[in-house]
C-alpha cells in the first residue's frame, strides 16, 4: 500500500504481535540450490461462514484513514472477512455506516489481515492467487512490511507490495518498494497491463521472488520488474535484508484511487484461493 506521511499511525494501530512468537526465517536467498521448499501456507480450507485461520493470521481494525485518507472502517466481522467453504478467503467491501471514521460517520467496512507476530520470512518466493475486485475507489493488495517496524517505524522497515490495483485502472496492477529516501509516491515500481480484460475477471497469481541482492515482481509466472541494489536512488539504503510480515486487504477509496463514484457497485470482494510461501526465489 502507498503511504503518506503514516508513521505515527503505524505506532498507533500495527504494534500488537499476536499470541506466541512469530515463526521467522531467512529463507534461502540466492545462495542455495535445489528445488524451493513450501515453509507457510494458507490454502483457506473451510466451513462457509467460518472466520479466518488465528494461528496464521490477525488483522487491523478501525478507520483513522491509514495515512492515505481511505474511507473504509477495517473489521473482523464475517460480514467482511470469511472463508466460502470451496477453499477461499473473501475480503468483502460493503456500504456501512455503523462506525465513525476519521472524516465523521463512516461510509464502508472492509477488513486488513496480517501475519504480524505469526509468521515472518527474508528471502524466497511469496506467491497468492486472487481474483480481486473492481470499480473506481477500489483498492485491493497484496503485500509485506518489515518486522521491524514496530522499532524503527515506516519507511524504514521496508514495505514490499506485491500486487495493488486502483478501481480506474481495471487491467493494471503495480508492484512497489518502499525504503528510507524512496517512499509514498517515491517509491520504486513498476506496473503490469494485463493483455485483455480486466483483472477482476478471474484469478490471477501475483508473486514476489526475493533474493539477498534483488527482488522481482511477476503476474501468472510474467515477470515485470526487476529490482538490485544499483537501481535505489543515490545515497539510499536497502532495507530488504530481514524478515518480513505477510498482508491482505481491500481498502475503499484514499489518495490514490480516489473516492468510490456513481459506478461504483457494492459489495465488492476479493477472493483469495491460496497464499504460499517458499524458501528459495
Amino acid at each position: 500500500m502507498r503511504r503518506l506521511g503514516w508513521i505515527a499511525l503505524l505506532a498507533l494501530t500495527c504494534s500488537g504481535s499476536g499470541p506466541g512468537n512469530p515463526r521467522t526465517g531467512g529463507g534461502g536467498g540466492g545462495g542455495g540450490s535445489g528445488t524451493p521448499i513450501l515453509v507457510w501456507q494458507d490454502e483457506f480450507d473451510g466451513s462457509a461462514g467460518a472466520t479466518f485461520d488465528h494461528a496464521k493470521w490477525t488483522a487491523d481494525t478501525g478507520g483513522n484513514g491509514w495515512g492515505n485518507q481511505e474511507r473504509e472502517y477495517y473489521t473482523t466481522d464475517t460480514q467482511n472477512v470469511a472463508l466460502d467453504g470451496n477453499g477461499h478467503l473473501v475480503i468483502t467491501a460493503r456500504v456501512d455506516s455503523g462506525h465513525s471514521c476519521w472524516y465523521g460517520p463512516c461510509r464502508y467496512t472492509s477488513a486488513r489481515l496480517k501475519t504480524q507476530g505469526l509468521f515472518a520470512q527474508a528471502y524466497g518466493r511469496f506467491e497468492a492467487r486472487i481474483k480481486i475486485p473492481r470499480g473506481q475507489g477500489m483498492w485491493p493488495a497484496w503485500w509485506m512490511l518489515g518486522s521491524n517496524i514496530t522499532t524503527v517505524g515506516w519507511p524504514q522497515c521496508g514495505e514490499i507490495d506485491i500486487m495493488e490495483n486502483i478501481g480506474r485502472e481495471p487491467a493494471t496492477v503495480h508492484g512497489t518498494a518502499h525504503g528510507p529516501g524512496y517512499s509514498g509516491g517515491n517509491g520504486i515500481g513498476a506496473a503490469y497491463i494485463l493483455p485483455q480484460g480486466a483483472f477482476a475477471d478471474d484469478y490471477h497469481i501475483y508473486t514476489v521472488a526475493w533474493d539477498p541482492d534483488w527482488i522481482d515482481w511477476s503476474v501468472d509466472g510474467h515477470v515485470y520488474q526487476h529490482l538490485t541494489r544499483a537501481n535505489l536512488p543515490t545515497g539510499t539504503l536497502w532495507v530488504f535484508g530481514q524478515p518480513f510480515f505477510l498482508l491482505l486487504n481491500v481498502a475503499v477509496g484514499g489518495s490514490w484511487p480516489g473516492d468510490p463514484d456513481g459506478t461504483t457497485t457494492f459489495p465488492q470482494q476479493m477472493v483469495v484461493d491460496y497464499v504460499r510461501v517458499y524458501d528459495k526465489p
